[in-house]
């Protein structure tokens, strides 16, 4: 459904989440193998993800790494494909088509949009700290490796 930086970015964000605190912030080679990115590609994600504060924030130096702010914590999880630029995925037809409406439906569109209502309404709802601690809570790894 997203690209594989935003998936990254997801499950970068989520593992920032659990893992930082104000003694420990988590760097980037820790994140990248946390969640089964390579560590170049890493950078450039947390570098879209620290812009401005938005959503992550960062220290340098040898105690330094990356950390989310209480304020951040709180924020939808559509603000993390925002700053991707892939929230417009959640609005698009499912097939792609640039004319696909009410007035001029894709075979899809019926069945879809409801399906899209609550996938739109489960990204504004749900904060990256509610994720963060639904994956704690229940065992889910952030990456792909079988253990």
């Amino acid at each position: 459904m997203f690209s594989k930086a935003t998936e990254y970015a997801l499950r970068a964000t989520i593992y920032i989440a659990q893992r930082s605190s104000d003694e420990n912030k988590p760097g980037m080679a820790e994140i990248a193998k946390a969640i089964d990115s390579p560590q170049s590609f890493t950078a450039k994600i947390l570098q879209l993800l620290t812009r401005n504060n938005r959503i992550v924030s960062s220290v340098r130096g040898p105690n330094g790494g990356f950390f989310l702010t209480d304020k951040a914590k709180k924020l939808p999880v559509r603000s993390i494909l925002e700053a991707m630029g892939e929230d417009e995925v959640l609005e698009k037809c499912v097939l792609g088509l640039k004319q696909c409406s009410e007035a001029k439906p894709c075979p899809m569109h019926t069945n879809y949009k409801l399906i899209k209502g609550q996938l739109i309404d489960l990204f504004e709802t749900k904060s990256i700290q509610s994720l963060a601690d639904e994956f704690e809570n229940g065992g889910a790894k952030l990456n792909n490796r079988i253990k």
